[in-house]
């Protein structure tokens, strides 16, 4: 089986994800040694079963909506499963965009190892743990993800949400560190590989629009923060909005994406109502020129 790099998303994020693909293919000097495959949440009738139900995250209950910003989650541990448990693969988030040859990481040695993710250090609200949101598989290492069991664990309280999300409950010595350049946090830099519009807030191709996530700010100033960030707001580096844009450029410009269907995204919320204008201004845009 050829590797495949999995983008995860829904309805929400299909403009996203669809860019991913394309920064994937332009940013490889062989795409035909790798697959891209996106996978929506429109597409398992599994969560329609969970909708409106209760969940354990963080130790607390919490409601599953399908129509949060971040519903896919659950689809990172389908991967191995949808590779016939073989081969290798990449799983990432939607709002993460290639700058490299996606087969250096494709093609690593992983040691001993069943997944490579970038570690997040320890701190007073968390333990050491690792971010699922880029992970590299080796599926004939995973045969124990299910992911719907897994994910029905966490409706019957067995299993708590955040602990499945952070490769906690993995076995010991099973999940080694990625290079945070393969998974860089809103930092574009020329040592970065995969970059990850992590902050849902600033997301360059959703500013001004109405938030349509669930907000999880904690401690005493919740209610302000919640009043205050109704709104995506602008991203604080430029550079990142025009590479989204100059990207999405390239998909109109080749018929992948259309006007009519950009506008339908803009009408429905998932892009700002900017976009056309956006594209416009970055089309041709040069990331070397930018990031030197």
């Amino acid at each position: 089986m050829r590797n495949t790099v999995f983008i995860h998303t829904n309805p929400k994020q299909a403009v996203g994800a669809l860019v991913a693909r394309h920064a994937l293919i332009r940013n490889s000097a062989a795409p035909e040694r790798f697959d891209v495959r996106i996978i929506d949440t429109s597409d398992f009738p599994a969560f329609g079963r969970y909708e409106g139900r209760s969940y354990l995250r963080e130790g607390k209950h919490a409601v599953w909506r399908n129509d949060d910003l971040q519903s896919f989650t659950p689809l990172r541990f389908a991967v191995p499963e949808l590779m016939g448990y073989a081969g290798r693969a990449v799983l990432t988030d939607p709002d993460i965009f290639a700058l490299a040859d996606i087969n250096h990481l494709l093609e690593r040695d992983m040691g001993s190892a069943a997944v490579l993710a970038r570690q997040m250090p320890a701190d007073s609200r968390r333990p050491l743990h690792y971010a699922s949101s880029v992970m590299l598989l080796d599926c004939a290492r995973l045969r124990h993800w299910r992911w719907e069991e897994d994910f029905d664990k966490t409706f019957r309280g067995e299993r708590d949400y955040r602990d499945w999300m952070w490769l906690l409950l993995e076995p010991p010595g099973s999940v080694a560190p990625l290079e945070p350049e393969w998974n860089d946090f809103d930092r574009l830099t020329p040592q970065t590989r995969l970059l990850h519009n992590t902050h849902r807030r600033t997301q360059p191709w959703k500013t001004g629009l109405p938030v349509d996530y669930t907000l999880r700010e904690r401690g005493p100033f919740d209610f302000l923060r919640r009043w205050t960030n109704r709104h995506y707001q602008e991203h604080p580096d430029p550079k990142q909005e025009a590479l989204v844009y100059s990207l999405l450029a390239d998909l109109l410009d080749t018929g992948e994406v259309t006007r009519e269907e950009l506008k339908a995204e803009m009408a429905a919320n998932h892009v700002r109502h900017d976009s056309l204008r956006l594209v416009d201004r970055y089309r041709g845009w040069q990331l070397l020129d930018a990031v030197a």
